[in-house]
């Protein structure tokens, strides 16, 4: 006899839109979800272009922006898990960041 319990769906993601406030994903049992911008900081500060540029990754189970080094599973998206990066390592990726585009402008 099988139970709810042991019987799980895979959902994978199969659109993503990022707006000036939420992540929003649309996913392959026909739900879209959408969380805060504000819960994924590097997609926060990313410009329109690099939020727009994403690979999925693990066939739809999360979603990679390589231009700003993010990487966020469908898994987290519906538990309602905001980003785990420490503020030490943000802070770092942010300054690291700020040079960067500083010296593309000079």
């Amino acid at each position: 006899m099988n139970s709810l319990a042991s019987r799980q769906i895979e959902v994978r993601a199969i659109s993503v839109r990022v707006t000036d406030d939420a992540l929003i994903v649309d996913l392959s049992d026909g739900r879209t979800v959408s969380a805060p911008l504000a819960w994924y900081p590097r997609l926060m500060h990313g410009t329109t272009v690099e939020r727009t540029k994403h690979e999925f990754i693990g066939g739809g189970d999360g979603i990679h922006w390589p231009e700003l080094d993010e990487d966020i599973s469908v898994e987290g998206i519906l538990a309602g898990r905001p980003s785990l990066e420490s503020k030490k390592s943000f802070d770092e990726w942010l300054a690291s960041r700020a040079h960067q585009q500083g010296a593309v402008r000079t």
